[in-house]
């Protein structure tokens, strides 16, 4: 049964998301219980997840606002300060450099295992209370608050409910949301490469007739790569062994790292866009990918997610200065509804960037030829790109 009686907020899910948002509403002195059906392994240097986000900076002043950042930097996230882009059709590079844009860099290299990791240690430090192993199987969801069903007879009450479990998210079917998707037929294949050449703190990004190749810089000099493939093609290169595997990836990436070998397993996963139909109903909300799933092209799924938690804490510190009710229907809809906007363009856009790029089409392949060169040469739009490569949205 509930323990501490009525809580203001319950965050179902314990990923990046998840735990950020329990510690950024902790943070603006809200009651918060974490529900979590799988407590996360214990992060290991030795070894490294193989899935890793490009981190923005904007990311980074939130984690360290709510005491986590340091943490992570202090175990192995890598500055990338240059990213370099083009074409295997050929045509104009489009290159951008932190000091250009008056930044020391233009995001970190992290893995999710030590994100969740140092999230959590930050938990037991926060105040939040954490529920786990537990999962939810009933929603009660009316204009006071909600309860939450737990498996086994507990239960928890609350103002709010905010649903951060994933694309699958339980808590986002229990109150009803739907969500258009759309399948890819592409898989991402991910695993850690070693190159002849240095990596130069630089993000690497082919654009391939069957996807983006991106090799993000890590910390011992190797790279992550992030392969974007038809299903069944990504299903044959994961099948290869490791030196076949080597010059696949040596040919796709043109080289420009030299001769590159893998030095971890590789794994592919399915990609889509997944669009909730709406981020509030009643009392629950829905951030991360219970919201939105994206395209990997440019890294950004995770730091949408968590421009949701920093909007939902401003949209609450802003009520109390105020003086009004942090918990204001009204007041989160507009949340619900700016978030939407946006997590929706950059969802389309990353979309649209794949499908113009990841193909032979000879129209297209005649105006890429010059878009690059275009987007350098215009400053307008090289800064507008250049929030992309900083980790923001190119929309």
């Amino acid at each position: 049964m509930n323990r501490r009686g009525r809580r203001d907020v319950a965050v179902v899910g314990g990923g990046v998301v998840g735990a950020a948002c329990a510690l950024a509403l902790a943070a603006e002195d809200l009651d918060v219980v974490l529900v979590e059906a799988q407590p996360p392994a214990a992060w290991s240097a030795a070894a490294p997840d193989l899935r890793v986000y490009a981190f923005a900076p904007d990311n980074a002043t939130l984690l360290h606002g709510v005491g986590a950042w340091d943490a992570v930097r202090g175990a192995r996230a890598h500055p990338y300060r240059r990213m370099r882009v083009w074409d295997a059709a050929g045509g104009s590079e489009l290159a951008f450099d932190a000091d250009a844009l008056g930044l020391r860099e233009l995001g970190w290299i992290v893995e999710h295992g030590l994100l969740v990791d140092r999230l959590w240690a930050q938990l037991a430090r926060s105040g939040v209370e954490v529920r786990s192993p537990a999962r939810i199987e009933a929603l009660d969801n009316d204009a006071d608050g909600i309860t939450l069903r737990l498996e086994g007879g507990g239960r928890i009450e609350a103002g709010l409910a905010v649903a951060a479990d994933g694309g699958g998210s339980a808590l986002r079917r229990l109150a009803g949301i739907g969500t258009r998707a759309h399948d890819h037929a592409q898989r991402g294949v991910v695993c850690y490469v070693r190159s002849a050449d240095p990596h130069g703190d630089t993000a690497w990004q082919r654009f391939l007739p069957t996807g983006p190749l991106a090799l993000l810089p890590c910390g011992d000099g190797g790279c992550s790569i992030v392969w974007t493939l038809p299903a069944d093609e990504a299903q044959r290169i994961c099948a290869l062994d490791d030196a076949a595997f080597a010059a696949a990836v040596t040919r796709a990436s043109d080289a420009r790292l030299g001769a590159i070998v893998p030095v971890s397993p590789r794994v592919a996963f399915p990609l889509r866009r997944q669009l909730s139909d709406t981020q509030l109903s009643g009392r629950v909300l829905l951030v991360g990918d219970a919201a939105h799933v994206v395209h990997p092209l440019a890294g950004q799924g995770v730091n949408l997610g968590l421009r949701d938690v920093a909007g939902l804490a401003a949209t609450i510190a802003d009520a109390r200065r105020r003086g009004t009710a942090w918990d204001s229907l009204q007041r989160l809809a507009c949340w619900a509804r700016t978030r939407r906007s946006e997590n929706t363009i950059a969802a389309h856009a990353f979309d649209g960037i794949n499908r113009v790029f990841s193909n032979d089409d000879p129209a297209l392949t005649l105006l890429r030829s010059h878009a690059f060169g275009i987007a350098q040469a215009v400053a307008p739009l090289n800064r507008l790109l250049g929030r992309w490569a900083a980790g923001g949205s190119p929309g």
